[in-house]
This record gives structure tokens, sequence and C-alpha cells, in this order.
């Protein structure tokens, strides 16, 4: 796989820490763009990308290509989505504009993706939700056998238009639906090595996208309820119980999908006290007045939790509270 042309299709914080590295890192032997929009897209035109990483009291700005119309720019070798779940489906067709003939889509996603059953090897293999991909637009424009599946260990905010800040070092996680160590898969390896990305290979990334999902369906819709900053969860003995519950009930689901999640609740609740005073990417949205990353985090835990005969109460009253949340603040923000 050559890979000289990259578009990082929402240029947000993870999309946009990305874009910042893989452009300066190479320089002319790869041109990278970006799709973004509003005030960001302005402050990146007028002044490129400033990334803080964690650590480095120099930031560094990286030029770019930067649009909000995607059928401005030529095909692409590797798109990367920086996307939310839920503006996936609208920009099928923008990211269809970028394909041709061996793009490889990496699918930077929190939550159960879109394309999860596909090759999965099981009863359920292909299967599709109206809850991840309405008209199943994904599906068809963009397909599942071009993604890269991605999971992100990386804390990362848009502090200001144009400027982003790393809160770790953080590291991905990029495999095959498949399970095969691809030579597609090892290029962009090795791209994201060559542009001091943390990277790692799985063969088995659904196990990694559950075993991140513990924490994103419990922190993300505590924390944007009662907006609180991850350090502060933690604090909270009563916040902290009904974390280890939704814990609990996540990777009993995963694991009766066939998951195997490798980390007990508390594990993952230690894990978490090392976190720190971070605001989550549902607590950003919140207040920022921003549509909510909800059904891919918490409503497929309860969708998923019904097709693997799990029950899920704690889970479905989040999914309730949190929808309620988001429906006022998209009204507030009207």
């Amino acid at each position: 796989m050559s890979i000289k042309n990259i578009c990082v299709f929402g240029a947000g914080a993870l999309g946009g820490a990305l874009a910042a590295k893989l452009a300066a890192s190479h320089g002319s032997e790869i041109t990278v763009s970006v799709v973004a929009r509003g005030s960001h897209l302005d402050a990146v035109q007028r002044k490129g990308l400033t990334l803080f990483t964690a650590g480095a009291e120099v930031p560094v700005t990286a030029q770019v290509i930067a649009t909000n119309d995607p059928s401005t720019l030529p095909k692409q070798d590797l798109v990367i989505t920086g996307l939310k779940g839920h503006q996936l489906g609208p920009a099928a067709e923008g990211m269809a504009h970028l394909l041709k003939d061996g793009t490889r889509v990496l699918m930077i996603l929190n939550g159960i993706p879109w394309w999860y059953f596909h090759r999965e090897g099981s009863l359920h293999a292909e299967r599709q939700f109206q809850e991840l991909d309405p008209g199943g637009k994904l599906w068809k424009l963009v397909g599942p056998q071009r993604i890269v599946g991605c999971v992100a260990h990386q804390g990362a905010e848009v502090s200001q238009p144009g400027e982003i800040r790393l809160s770790n070092e953080g590291h991905f996680i990029l495999g095959e639906p498949s399970g095969e160590l691809s030579a597609d898969l090892k290029d962009i390896e090795s791209l994201f090595v060559r542009s001091n990305i943390g990277v790692r290979l799985s063969q088995r990334i659904r196990d990694d996208i559950w075993s991140k999902l513990m924490g994103n369906a419990s922190f993300n819709p505590i924390s944007a309820l009662t907006r609180s900053l991850m350090s502060d969860l933690m604090a909270d003995d009563a916040l902290r119980t009904q974390i280890g519950k939704v814990m609990t009930e996540v990777k009993a689901v995963g694991e009766a999908l066939g998951a195997n999640v490798g980390m007990s609740v508390e594990q993952r609740l230690e894990q978490a006290r090392q976190i720190g005073p971070v605001r989550t990417s549902m607590l950003q949205d919140l207040l920022g007045g921003k549509a909510l990353e909800i059904v891919p985090l918490v409503g497929m835990v309860v969708v998923l939790g019904r097709v693997a005969a799990v029950p899920t109460p704690v889970s479905e009253t989040l999914f309730a509270l949190v929808s309620q949340l988001d429906r006022e603040n998209c009204r507030a923000g009207t």
C-alpha cells in the first residue's frame, strides 16, 4: 500500500492531532488534507494546526490543506475519520468522494462501530444495525471491506480554534475486522511509527473495543449527567459504585458475544484513578452545546445485551437519562 495522500475527515481533537503529526513528520513526502468546519476550519486555513503534546514546552504547528468540501480534494490512499458515531452517516457521501480502488478508511471510534459484525465469524456475521448506520449509507457508500478498526487511548481537546492539546502520550490500537495482520495494516503501522504516533496492532480488535467501552459506557454518560471531571467521579464512592455496575454489564455483554475483555472491573477502576482531572469527550460536547455521542457508547450496550440475552438495567437507565439530557441540551442551543 503506497500512502501519499491522506485525508483526515473530521479534524477535531483526535483527528486534528493525527493530521498535525502526520504533516509535521513527512513534509512534502505526503500530502495531508483535513475536512473541518466553522471557526476551527478558519483557524487551520489561516494558521495551520497547532499541537501541544503532553510534557512538551514548545508546540508543533503543521500546515495542511483544509476544506469543508471533500469533493474539492483528490482521491486518497488513506482516509482517517475523526468523527463521532452520530456524525458518520451524514458524512458518508462526502467520504465516498475520496475513495478509489484500494483506499483504506481508518475509523477512530468510541463504542460499538457500524462495521462490528463484518467478517466477525459468528452467527451474527455481517449483521447491520440501523441504530449505528441509518439506511445503511456507510455500509453501501464507504463499505466495511475498506475499514481498519481503531481504538484510541489518547486524551485530547480542542482548546481553541486551530489548537489541540494532548493530555497524555497515548497510543492507537489498529486491527482488521478479519483479524489478519495484512500488508495494509503493517503499512499504516509504519506510517504511524515514522510520525511519532504510538501504535500497536491487534488480531482481535473487538476485544480492544469492549475493553475501552467499559470506561466509555460508564464515565462518559455519568460525567455528562453530573458535569464532573474524571478525578471527581473516582473520588465519589456512590458514583464509583454505579460506574462499576455499568462496567460489569458491558463486560458481560462483550463476553457473551465472544470477546475476551481481559480486564476485571476492579482493574479498570484502578486504571481510571490514574487519569486525573480530565473532561470526558461527552462532557466536552455537552459544555460546548454539541450533540452527544450516545448510541455507540451506551445504547448499543443495551441493544447487544438484548441480542446476547444479558440484562443491562443500569445501562438502560443511563441511556434514557443521557438521551433526554442531549435533547434538552440541543434545544437550549437552538
